[in-house]
């Protein structure tokens, strides 16, 4: 007889109470990723004049989209924003490779927030012209400021823009003023790009140099030094300090052959050292200085109008690239034209003209 028939055990498997899934099921998509709320212009505005920076985050991405169902979207966040924004100085950094941009930016932005005021920082990751991505590693940069509950770091990728700036830094200026930041600080991929882009949306402009590495006056263009309000001598300290000040000296020289900025402000030099935390106080007390002067003598305002006559022509710009490109019938002929320019049958100049009649016939029909 088998030992299996008519053996009964003793042992009893209970199935148990059934486990609750670890993500709710109501907030997930048909492909398992959790759905973000979805918010109106409005909503999006009340979450940013409240200070909610998730909201503020979420807003700032929708601005950079370069999808057309965003754009109108962001366009009346950006109007509805724009009266409660311009209570800021805005400041504008850039500087030559190893200069430290980041250590200073977290240095100095940490004095800043323990002045009580509240910052953003708008950090530019360099993009790749081949897969279009960036590494945006500046929060891993600067790990003390990005913790600071007074301080917002925004890194964006510089695809398409000039001067790596990114192509909507101007509208998330006015997204992080609106949110309650007075003081917004723009850092650039670095110098030997068009930094005209930086001047044209912040107040001040600063530029960070390196002491020692060479004949620096050689290695800056002119046009951006012409440009800056204050160039800083970094890490002006141990061994360095004494190159730091040579250095101060030799751009002090060259800043008095260089014609009168239109403010009336006489660009200052200056050393610090981020790591040992010296001179960066006299830089911001510097900054409010030039706030106040350009204030009072009405130069301030007038460049923030200035400003805002060159965003529009930027806006049209960008509205009309991004309408062009997503025309329909504009869009189907492109990789035939494109083909037809590597064949070597057509010129760029005749290739761009079939395009563009393509475009403006269907306007004018």
């Amino acid at each position: 007889m088998d030992k299996k028939e008519g053996f009964k055990s003793s042992l009893k498997v209970y199935k148990g109470i059934p486990q609750p899934p670890s993500i709710n099921p109501d907030v997930l998509t048909k492909s398992g990723h959790k759905r973000r709320k979805k918010y109106s212009a409005d909503e999006f505005v009340s979450g940013i004049l409240a200070g909610n920076r998730t909201i503020l985050s979420q807003a700032i991405t929708l601005v950079e989209s370069s999808l057309p169902e965003h754009y109108e979207t962001a366009q009346v966040i950006i109007e509805k924003c724009l009266p409660f924004s311009s209570k800021s100085i805005r400041i504008g950094i850039t500087g030559v490779p190893g200069a430290g941009k980041s250590t200073f930016i977290e240095t100095f932005g940490l004095y800043i927030t323990g002045e009580g005021r509240k910052l953003a920082v708008l950090t530019v990751d360099p993009s790749s012209q081949l897969s279009k991505g960036s590494i945006l590693g500046d929060k891993t940069r600067m790990e003390q400021l990005s913790i600071h509950p007074g301080a917002f770091i925004r890194p964006s990728p510089a695809t398409g823009a000039l001067g790596g700036v990114a192509r909507k830094t101007r509208e998330t200026i006015i997204l992080c003023e609106a949110a309650g930041f007075n003081t917004v600080l723009v850092e650039t991929v670095g110098v030997g790009q068009s930094e005209t882009e930086v001047h044209s949306m912040v107040d001040f402009f600063l530029l960070l140099m390196l002491a020692g590495g060479g004949d620096e006056l050689q290695g800056i263009k002119r046009g951006i030094m012409e440009m800056a309000d204050m160039i800083a001598i970094t890490k002006a300290d141990g061994a360095n300090k004494l190159f730091a000040e040579n250095t101060r000296v030799s751009f002090e020289n060259a800043l008095r052959f260089f014609p009168k900025k239109t403010s009336g402000w006489v660009p200052q030099v200056h050393t610090c050292s981020a790591l040992a935390n010296t001179g960066i106080k006299e830089l911001w007390e510097i900054i409010i200085e030039y706030s106040a002067f350009t204030r009072n003598s009405g130069y301030f305002e007038t460049f923030r109008k200035e400003q805002a006559v060159i965003r529009m022509h930027n806006t049209i710009i960008e509205y009309l690239n991004n309408s062009f490109y997503n025309h329909k019938e504009v869009r189907s002929l492109v990789p035939e034209i494109e083909n037809q320019l590597y064949e070597g049958t057509i010129t760029s100049y005749k290739a761009a003209i079939k395009l563009l009649d393509k475009y403006f016939k269907r306007h004018t029909e």
